[in-house]
């Protein structure tokens, strides 16, 4: 007997809706009928124009209620800060890379989320020398033992987009420089190449709606593949 579909739009979480991710994931589940996001924060924060979506202002250790109120079918995390914005501190930059995306992980576990879809960065590995890179990898084998029935951690190389109210100079140099730089990262450098934030966010949604369980690890290439996946599901309108 094949599975009963569900009446209406899959609802998906997210946190870190400010992000240059968290955005444009608001901006294509509202083009849609498919996806319904709710998302969670800790303030007030301004969304795309057009967003069609519930938010919940909270606490992070009330999370978990609301979690547990929308029983969404999935979770995609965008959470992350920079050296700069935590004051060059590494217990404040930790707080939010490791703590709050691992607690917010539990959390959904415990409301019966079946899945989570964590952006990460390429590179990330627990054992770096880069502050920045084993905390993501920390962060990664943390979540992998949290016990989702499927895991999806995301390896983007350089984003590229828009930010609002986020000025990175360094970024934005390096994102203007990428269309030179990119064709000379080859072999194990391939996986820094730049990569345009709206296709990871693709990937993350279309990621977010699959059933079959595990723990996965996708680089540009592979999210390119789950983006193309993503926009067939407009064409077809076959979320459940």
């Amino acid at each position: 007997m094949s599975e009963p579909r569900s009446i209406g739009p899959v609802r998906i979480a997210l946190v870190g809706a400010t992000g240059l991710v968290g955005r444009r994931v608001i901006e294509l589940a509202s083009a849609g009928d498919d996806v319904r996001i709710v998302g969670i924060a800790r303030r007030e924060v301004p969304l795309p124009p057009g967003a069609r979506m519930e938010m919940f202002v909270a606490e992070p250790a009330k999370w978990g209620e609301v979690l547990d109120a929308v029983r969404p079918r999935a979770l995609i995390c965008a959470l992350g800060t920079t050296w700069k914005k935590a004051g060059r501190d590494e217990a404040a930059f930790r707080a939010v890379d490791y703590d709050l995306v691992l607690a917010t992980a539990d959390m959904a576990k415990r409301a019966g989320v079946p899945n989570m879809v964590v952006v990460s960065a390429a590179g990330a590995d627990a054992h770096s020398k880069s502050l920045y890179m084993r905390v993501k990898g920390e962060t990664e084998e943390a979540l992998s033992r949290v016990g989702f029935k499927r895991l999806d951690i995301l390896h983007p190389g350089l984003l590229r987009g828009t930010r609002t109210d986020d000025l990175r100079f360094a970024e934005r140099a390096a994102i203007i420089a990428a269309p030179l730089i990119d064709p000379l990262l080859s072999g194990s450098w391939q996986r820094f190449r730049s990569i345009d934030a709206g296709l990871v966010a693709e990937a993350a949604l279309g990621l977010a709606l699959r059933r079959a369980g595990g723990r996965f690890t996708h680089d540009n290439e592979a999210m390119r593949r789950a983006a193309r996946e993503w926009r067939r599901l407009g064409e077809t309108g076959e979320a459940q």
